[in-house]
């Protein structure tokens, strides 16, 4: 009983947080631990965007007067390469960083934790897509630099941004899943790049797929990088009059890119989910 004239007891509020909010405050606050330790070790950031700025100047620069595109100028042609390359080899990070934190035992401490079991891995792609940005703007710069222009609208230019960096996104899930499947952090460096160099390299992100042979002409044609980098170039106002292979992925890319995206997301984000409660039960 309450005496009389005594103050009634206050009861603290029962505050209740459903499992969406705990699911993405768990998500935040290990993208801000990445986010923290790129900002503490900025070389990291440095060597992510050097190599890319290094095949600008290395291409337009030095290979560009050699290399002919019909129907628009190398430059133009090259940018959109770059910047899809950029955003694939970025994605990297998820994997490298996966592969390095169970090495380093933190996979048991963070099990440990009251925590989302997909939070670590929420974080981890959300840092790299944070560092594929900073990354791009550096890359656009670069390009104005040595002479590339936007030849679309503002909404078009920032459409081909956004795909660009969703495939990123969508692609870092693959990388880490990689990066939970690998022995040591040295594996998963020589693996990624066993798949990202012919993805990359054999596709029409340098010179026009119609100049290769046959059969890496039809591996071009289908590649996604190659259906990435015709978006960009198509939503950037870069295509100019060159000519468009005769191909679905080609005709019709951003279409192609969007599905790709889908896809990478549906397979590989509950299956890195999986992978990692495996390995977090130890």
């Amino acid at each position: 009983m309450t005496a009389v004239g005594a103050r009634p007891r206050q009861q603290l509020p029962v505050v209740v947080t459903s499992p969406v909010a705990v699911w993405f405050e768990d998500g935040w606050t290990v993208t801000k631990r990445n986010l923290t330790k790129i900002k503490r070790s900025p070389d990291m950031l440095v060597f992510a965007v050097l190599q890319p700025i290094m095949f600008v100047l290395l291409f337009s620069q030095v290979y560009g007067g050699a290399i002919q595109v019909r129907g628009t100028d190398y430059t133009q042609f090259l940018m959109a390469g770059i910047f899809a390359q950029t955003v694939v080899f970025g994605a990297t990070f998820s994997g490298s960083a996966m592969a390095q934190d169970l090495k380093e035992g933190l996979i048991d401490r963070f099990r440990t934790l009251p925590m989302s079991a997909s939070a670590v891995l929420v974080g981890r792609t959300n840092s790299d897509l944070v560092l594929n940005a900073i990354s791009m703007v550096i890359m656009m710069l670069t390009g104005l630099a040595v002479g590339w222009r936007v030849g679309s609208a503002p909404h078009e230019f920032l459409a081909g941004v956004a795909l660009l960096l969703l495939f990123s996104y969508a692609f870092s899930w693959v990388m880490a899943l990689l990066g939970m499947s690998v022995r040591t952090p040295e594996v998963i460096n020589n693996a990624s790049f066993m798949i990202l160099f012919p993805l990359t390299f054999i596709s029409n992100a340098f010179v026009p797929s119609e100049t290769m042979p046959l059969v890496l002409r039809v591996f071009a044609e289908w590649n996604p990088v190659s259906s990435l980098v015709q978006a960009a170039r198509e939503l950037f106002g870069n295509v100019g009059t060159a000519p468009v292979p005769d191909v679905w992925t080609m005709q019709h890319p951003v279409a192609t890119v969007l599905v790709g995206i889908a896809v990478m997301l549906v397979v590989f984000v509950p299956w890195s989910v999986r992978k990692y409660t495996r390995i977090s039960a130890g």
